[in-house]
């Protein structure tokens, strides 16, 4: 019989969707494995905008980067979510400080960010230029609008964040290893003829759209 050649590209493993709660469990864990180390990534990245002199930097970016760090992070703790993590989760890390306290600051930064401002004023003031007093007479020249800076956090910050994200990731990555365990046990039970039956699961990535097809009624004139 002959061999198997080393470079012999290995036969794709047939795959097929569980749903059970089990394995919801574990999807669960696994997408907010992904949101937490985005957050460490973004803050990675971040650290690196802030080390950058302030007349250079770009201020889009950073706010970017903080922005989807917050709102990452709180979407592991979505209350939407069957599963995700609480705050027992937060209070078992073995991390020293207020790690509770800046976990709910957090929170409420990214409830912040999520919502238009009560006060206006919490995201520009508007004043009046006045003429300067030893030049003549005294009136009002124009109206100036100062933009509040959204960016509440220095690299000090952003290095907690960081920690948070990746202590809560690791934790949970090894709750998942267990629970891969228990995924497998009971996919072990289930009906093997019927787990044939089911459709591939798609591992690759999605194909392209047929651009015709997304919402085409084959009608190019106007609504009017």
């Amino acid at each position: 019989m002959a061999g198997t050649d080393a470079t012999t590209p290995a036969k794709p493993v047939l795959t097929v969707p569980l749903d059970m709660p089990s394995a919801q469990l574990l999807a669960d864990q696994a997408g907010i494995i992904q949101d937490l180390q985005f957050v460490m990534e973004s803050c990675k990245r971040l650290l690196t905008e802030l080390d950058k002199p302030e007349i250079v930097r770009d201020s889009v970016v950073p706010q970017a980067l903080w922005s989807a760090a917050l709102v990452a992070y709180a979407r592991s703790f979505g209350k939407g979510k069957r599963f995700g993590l609480t705050t027992d989760d937060v209070r078992s890390l073995p991390l020293q400080g207020e790690v509770m306290k800046y976990h709910q600051w957090v929170l409420g930064e990214r409830d912040r960010l999520a919502r238009h401002p009560a006060n206006p004023f919490a995201a520009a003031r508007v004043g009046a230029a006045l003429t300067p007093p030893d030049r003549g007479k005294r009136r009002v020249e124009g109206i100036a609008i100062l933009s509040a800076s959204q960016l509440l956090v220095d690299d000090t910050g952003v290095r907690q964040l960081g920690a948070l994200a990746s202590e809560l990731a690791k934790q949970t990555a090894e709750k998942a290893q267990k629970q891969q365990d228990t995924v497998l046990t009971d996919a072990q039970e289930l009906s093997i003829d019927s787990l044939y039956k089911l459709p591939p699961l798609r591992t690759g990535p999605p194909a392209a759209e047929d651009p015709g097809e997304a919402g085409d009624t084959g009608d190019t004139g106007d609504a009017g």
